[in-house]
């Protein structure tokens, strides 16, 4: 016999219309559910000005707001929260915008460090600018993302091009680190619409100006080129070209390791020996397939009577190279390796292998800035001209300031790859070139007059900069800029000597002769 409670519960009228509804209620709600889902575009904001690009998890963009966003980048919250807290102090009106271009977040391990030591470089003397004697305009920092490998550079390049006019006024972009085609692109785009650009680490000869053309008009560079970099080594080692022999890598495109190897292959004319090649991988990050090739390397420059070995690569597979020689088979003979900037990298790498350092290889390169080429100590007295122990003190004091409360802190700061100094000098740069541009009795420069500024700073115009004088060419080009030598040595890299360009350090007018 059926169930009496059971055909009462499920089979009344009134039940099954209670049921329709509720189902038909679920439909509806599901069916709009949907529809929004499918219609409605996905929310892939991550803060003001600021989202993630289809396809990516990335946060990339113009952190518009200055507030302290940090781009999901655990590493970077002290220094952008700082950064946040200085820019709340501004009134809308009195402060011209400076950006700091940068792919905030890299995986390279030796990148993220770099990229931490440029945002506190760059707040350091935004904080010195901004209490210098009540001068104006005062600066505000935004972070501009352009992701890893630099692949979104266009997303805030574009956003940039936008925020010449209120409430931003941007009147500058630093932070331009790395010498890829996509940066070429970026500071190409920037100077195309008359942005000024400060260049911070970027070296290679075909990211400038020159007296063969303008590609990047308002482009000025802290650094010195590739070319004057393998000039200050030469001149400093005095290398006997029928010893030494070049290791190159053969992918092109890379503006870096294409110009240091030119510029490297000009100055072995006399070598006896042809190149040793490498391919990197496209990604230079990557270890690819270059240990093993290095390792064939190794015994070719065993066969060889050299004692020098010029390398144009980037610190990945110069690591690896470095790594290779420590473990050849020629250990009764010594070594010393030269290269480019790149190789500040690896004094925090911990693949690299330490004991190589200790095998009779010596391996130099060409420093953007270290923390003792300025400083006197016994044994050592900086040159006259050329930067000052002044300007050095100044850096540390100011640093001193932000790394506590209410200024910072902004995280440890490390100094020895020289990151921090170069970016302090950068920003440097781009506040004085503001504060020439504006006319008196107004607040904000014009933007076509921050550009003009460049040709200017020479002689007593010059930036006395903690990694030393910046006096620029016509061009926007450091002139016999200070190139620390620096050895990496088992426990932290050590500074050599300053070298120059120009065989000596400038004259103290700063002032460039015409070229005959």
């Amino acid at each position: 016999m059926d169930n009496p409670f059971r055909y009462r519960l499920f089979y009344t009228v009134r039940q099954k219309i209670v049921t329709s509804v509720v189902v038909l209620a679920l439909l509806a709600w599901g069916t709009v559910s949907v529809v929004r889902r499918v219609t409605e575009p996905e929310n892939r904001s991550c803060a003001p000005g600021v989202a993630r690009p289809v396809g990516s998890e990335e946060c990339v963009g113009v952190a518009t707001a200055g507030n302290g966003y940090d781009f999901g980048e655990s590493r970077l919250t002290r220094v952008a929260e700082a950064i946040g807290r200085e820019n709340a102090t501004l009134k809308d009106g009195t402060y011209a915008t400076v950006a700091l271009l940068l792919p905030l977040t890299s995986t390279s391990p030796g990148l993220r460090e770099k990229v931490l030591n440029e945002l506190q470089g760059a707040f350091i003397q935004q904080h010195r600018a901004n209490r210098q004697n009540n001068e104006t305009p005062k600066i505000r920092l935004v972070l501009a993302n352009t992701g890893k490998d630099n692949v979104h550079w266009k997303t805030p390049v574009e956003q940039l091009e936008g925020m010449t006019g209120a409430p931003h006024h941007l009147r500058a972009v630093s932070g331009i680190a790395t010498s890829r085609t996509e940066v070429r692109d970026a500071v190409a785009a920037l100077t195309g619409k008359g942005i000024a650009v400060v260049g911070t680490t970027i070296t290679a000869d075909d990211i400038a100006n020159g007296p063969g053309g303008q590609p990047f008009p308002g482009l000025a560079r802290v650094s010195p080129t590739n070319g004057d970099e393998a000039k200050a080594l030469t001149r400093f080692d005095q290398v006997d070209g029928s010893k030494a022999l070049l290791v190159h890598d053969t992918r092109t495109g890379d503006h870096y390791t294409d110009t240091l190897r030119k510029a490297f292959s000009a100055l072995l004319a006399r070598s006896p020996y042809e190149p040793q090649l490498f391919t990197s991988d496209e990604d230079l990050n990557a270890e690819g397939t270059t240990a093993y090739a290095f390792r064939r390397i190794t015994h070719l420059v065993c066969d060889t009577s050299a004692d020098t070995v010029y390398f144009a690569g980037r610190h990945t597979q110069l690591r690896q190279f470095i790594n290779a020689l420590g473990a050849r088979g020629c250990k009764d003979r010594r070594f010393t390796v030269l290269t480019g900037d790149e190789g500040s990298y690896l004094g925090t790498d911990p693949q690299l292998d330490r004991d190589a350092l200790d095998s009779g290889l010596t391996v130099l390169y060409a420093a953007l800035a270290h923390p003792d080429a300025w400083r006197p100590r016994p044994g050592y007295r900086p040159p006259a001209t050329g930067g000052s122990a002044a300007a050095y003190e100044e850096f540390t004091r100011v640093l001193g300031e932000v790394s506590k409360a209410p200024a910072g802190p902004v995280g440890p700061v490390s100094l020895a790859d020289g990151q921090a100094i170069i970016a302090y000098d950068a920003m440097a740069m781009a506040v004085q070139a503001i504060r020439e541009a504006t006319p008196p009795g107004e607040t904000i420069p014009p933007l076509e007059e921050v550009v003009r500024q460049w040709p200017h700073m020479k002689g007593s115009l010059k930036v006395a900069g903690a990694s030393g004088w910046i006096c620029l060419d016509n061009h926007g080009n450091p002139y016999n800029k200070a190139v620390p030598v620096v050895q990496l040595t088992r426990t932290s890299p050590r500074f050599v000597a300053m070298a120059w360009p120009e065989g000596e350090p400038p004259k103290a007018d700063c002032m460039r002769l015409r070229q005959p």
